[in-house]
């Protein structure tokens, strides 16, 4: 069901006269008065954040609330103190495709922001045309004319606004996925760099095993020659260098493999970057926060996201209820021809079509089952959350025991393995006594790189875990509108 009201004045003076003025303050009035309760209980009300279970154990320090800000500086991975690490990382920030790719979606994001909000403004047109005629005697006549349309959908109920607040926290989602694109992007490199360190060390070590078995084949040798040992003895050492040797390439193979991998985060090609040989405990570890955050789920870029999503989905439900209401569409097209005669035509134009449309009735159903499912991927999100810090901490406080341990059981296998080398030598013990000392210690001081490691990488995860250093965010739906973007 359509209504228009339409007029039509030639040689008009610019303005609206007093009686179309009154006459669609009286509709519109009319019809915000009529259907005023429908818009605000169609709209939504105002967006609130899902219920979730908290975390306040978390927060309290010498009865005060810690924030994030207090424990997480915004170039969190310098304190590891290794300035090559700060290089590679300012490097892949640069230069990394996939971080150019979350830019640009987030580029385009803001350009069909800014599309969208036209919507709340009138579209002006101007369409100047001109013309030359001519008769049988030859005569000609110049003709011109300057159109200026405008076409303005008042927003009553707030439908636009809606739909552009919509697209606003789509906005601020594609930017927290930018920024959890470059968290990511930071934690990947460090932990390859990590790696490639790890493997450095135990290179070391294993040629240093790889060397003390060639030592021990020297000795061999030289008691096989006085006849106090059999050749097998020879032949098992040998064996026991081969397998050395063998765990010695795939070693090697894993610090290139990782080198390769690291280049492609840094936007190079495979193959083009070499990190030099370096030690693994020259890399500090960060004393973690005793005390976690009280702002965690304002902090995560991907909780964040996940709740801007519940916001647009907010907004969509709306947006699809108040299209059951009328909307009011006001023209005007102002002509002047030959910059002397001036025609003005304008209309009023309301629409019932939502209140009878079935599409609107699919429509609305279908955003409310999108808004349940933002609402539960949000709850999986933050659950998640909660569970990343938690495993990070605890991955944590396991390996620091571990390297504690590991660090003694090293320090007494190397004194067996001294003392056993002198008893082998004057044949007060087996070959086979000799290789599993060896083998221990070897295996402890693996291991012991291997906890290393892994807890500069749990630090990581535990800093990316509390948000990485991004400031605090409150999800609202005020002043998404005017944001400027």
């Amino acid at each position: 069901m359509q209504t228009r009201i339409r007029t039509h004045i030639t040689n008009a003076r610019l303005g609206l006269p007093q009686s179309l003025r009154k006459l669609i303050v009286c509709l519109v009035t009319a019809s915000a008065a009529l259907l005023a309760g429908c818009s605000t209980s169609l709209g939504g009300g105002d967006y609130t954040r899902p219920e979730l279970p908290g975390k306040e154990n978390w927060s309290e320090l010498d009865g005060r609330t810690i924030t994030a800000s207090e424990i997480i500086h915004p170039e969190w991975w310098k304190q590891f103190g290794d300035n090559y690490l700060d290089g590679l990382i300012d490097q892949a920030l640069d230069q990394s495709l996939t971080l150019s790719l979350a830019t640009l979606r987030l580029e385009q994001a803001g350009i069909d922001l800014k599309d969208r909000r036209r919507s709340l403004f009138p579209d002006v047109t101007l369409d100047p045309t001109g013309q030359v005629t001519g008769s049988k005697g030859g005569s000609t006549q110049d003709s011109s004319n300057v159109a200026l349309g405008v076409s303005w959908e008042i927003d009553i109920w707030g439908k636009i606004r809606k739909d552009v607040n919509a697209q606003a926290a789509n906005y601020r989602s594609t930017e927290m996925t930018w920024r959890a694109t470059y968290l990511k992007l930071v934690s990947d490199v460090a932990s390859r760099y990590f790696a490639i360190r790890q493997f450095d060390e135990q290179i070391k070590h294993q040629k240093d095993s790889l060397a003390n078995s060639q030592n021990l084949l020297q000795i061999y040798e030289q008691q096989y020659a006085e006849g106090m040992v059999p050749r097998t003895r020879i032949l098992s050492q040998q064996s026991e260098i081969n397998n050395l040797t063998g765990t010695l390439v795939e070693l090697q193979r894993g610090r290139d493999e990782s080198e390769l991998m690291l280049a492609t985060l840094l936007g190079m090609p495979a193959g083009q970057l070499q990190v030099p040989e370096g030690n693994l405990e020259t890399l500090s570890l960060i004393d973690v926060p005793v005390v976690l955050p009280a702002d965690i789920l304002a902090q995560r870029p991907d909780v964040l996201a996940a709740e801007f999503n519940v916001l647009r989905a907010h907004q969509l439900l709306g947006k699809a209820r108040l299209a059951r209401l009328p909307t009011f569409n006001l023209s005007s097209t102002l002509n002047l021809v030959d910059l002397a005669t001036t025609t003005w035509n304008w209309g009023l134009q309301t629409s019932f079509k939502g209140m009878f449309d079935r599409d609107v009735g699919v429509n609305i159903k279908t955003n409310e089952v999108s808004l349940k499912t933002s609402v539960e991927q949000y709850r999986v999100t933050v659950l998640t959350a909660f569970e990343e810090v938690e495993v990070a901490l605890l991955n944590l406080r396991a390996r620091k025991e571990q390297m504690a341990l590991l660090q003694e059981q090293i320090d007494n296998l190397s004194t067996v393995r001294d003392v056993n080398l002198r008893r082998l030598q004057e044949g007060l013990i087996s070959q086979l006594e000799m290789f599993e000392t060896e083998r221990t210690l070897l295996s402890a001081q693996q291991s012991l790189l291997v906890a290393y490691q892994q807890i500069l990488t749990d630090t990581v995860v535990l800093y990316i875990a509390l948000g990485g250093g991004w400031p605090a965010e409150i999800v609202k739906e005020q002043s998404l509108v005017s944001t400027n973007k």
